[in-house]
């Protein structure tokens, strides 16, 4: 019993597996964070571009 421990108190692995756990949360958060700082950004200038290109005609009938 006393090996079990130590053998688990030397093991590894686990620790790799939190580290991407870590670094996957954090660019995620990253992109979320991208997308909310752009959002209205990118909806005031989708409406002015609507409203500009609204009032254009091709020419063609």
């Amino acid at each position: 019993m006393i090996k079990f421990f130590k053998n688990f108190k030397k093991d590894e692995d686990g620790a790799v597996t939190v580290d991407w756990v870590v670094l996957t949360a954090a660019v995620v958060g990253l992109g979320v964070a991208g997308v909310t700082t752009v959002k209205s950004g990118v909806g005031t200038l989708a409406s002015t571009i609507s409203s500009g290109v609204g009032g254009t005609s091709l020419g063609v009938e």
